[in-house]
């Protein structure tokens, strides 16, 4: 998967879009107790983010991979798959 839009949302939320069209969100409340995540709980910091297509990394530098996202977000619309 590739990342082509992130924008932090309230509840530590994450919006991602792929570049196959699906979209989701991905919670990032769980990894807010991990020592690397902790400067999150900030607001202002949490929305500190950069895509990097195969990840996303905040300034404090913790990061998650697409693979992670992949695996964990609630996907809010799904890619639709035609018939040729």
């Amino acid at each position: 998967m590739n990342i082509i839009k992130v924008i932090p949302k309230d509840d530590f939320k994450l919006y991602i879009k792929a570049d196959d069209g699906r979209e989701g969100l991905f919670d990032v409340k769980p990894y807010l107790a991990s020592e690397v995540f902790e400067p999150l709980v900030d607001k202002e910091e949490f929305c500190k983010i950069y895509n990097g297509g195969y990840f996303i990394e905040w300034d404090c530098g913790a990061d998650l991979s697409a693979d992670t996202i992949e695996v964990q977000w609630e996907i809010i619309h799904p890619k639709v798959y035609t018939l040729s």
